[in-house]
């Protein structure tokens, strides 16, 4: 597999995943800023564990889940949809692993939404869905922009939870983390070097736009 087909299908998973993942992480962003609810903090706390859990672990967790003798994996089978070793589960790990990534920077943009605008839209007779399409998302885009951002450049340097639910086949599953691990093994230092250069170059430039795009969020008071 070449250089240029790892990379590819790197950048192709790590886009889906984050587009995957937007709609779930905006949802919870929102539900943490505006709701109130006993057990809050249990629900906060699952969501950033796989920032702070080994990622094998989270790896193994979804692998014990998706597994075609796991209780989800078992479903998904009989219907003819397997996720265990194949690029859907590059992309199920990508997401998990970002998650957390795009729920923080979008919970701190909507928390920076005055209520008072949205309250102003109720008064107005606007609907739940209506104020939050047309006044807290746009408010809170660019946040939210920073957000997937952020969750793309974390899907792209994915190592351990993809290497234990997704592992390395050759023009299947194979990621640039994953390569640049197996490049070493082998002894290839000039290919992993290569990737690792892509590695750094397109996760600056993913934080860096993140950064700038969240810097220059700016609501009146």
């Amino acid at each position: 597999m070449s250089d240029w087909a790892i990379v590819w299908f790197t950048v192709r998973t790590a886009a889906l995943a984050a587009t995957l993942v937007l709609p779930f992480g905006v949802a919870a962003a929102w539900v943490l800023a505006r709701k109130r609810w006993p057990g809050k903090a249990v629900a906060e706390t699952i969501i950033a564990l796989p920032l702070v859990m080994p990622p094998v672990a989270t790896g193994l967790i979804l692998l014990k889940l998706f597994g075609r003798r796991g209780p989800i994996g078992a479903l998904l089978h009989d219907i003819g949809i397997d996720v265990v070793f194949t690029w859907r589960a590059v992309v199920l790990a990508m997401m998990v692993m970002s998650f957390p990534l795009l729920v923080r920077a979008s919970r701190i943009a909507f928390e920076e939404v005055p209520v008072r605008f949205e309250q102003i839209g109720r008064t107005l007779g606007a609907s739940e869905p209506r104020i939050f399409f047309t006044i807290t998302l746009p408010l809170a885009a660019r946040g939210v922009i920073g957000g997937v951002l952020l969750a793309f450049a974390r899907s792209l340097g994915e190592f351990g939870a993809t290497i234990l639910v997704a592992g390395n086949i050759p023009g299947r599953t194979s990621t640039v983390a994953v390569s640049i691990y197996n490049f070493v093994q082998l002894g290839q230092d000039d290919a992993a070097y290569r990737l690792l250069l892509f590695s750094v170059v397109v996760a600056f430039a993913a934080v860096w736009t993140a950064e700038v795009v969240s810097r220059r969020r700016s609501i009146a008071p």
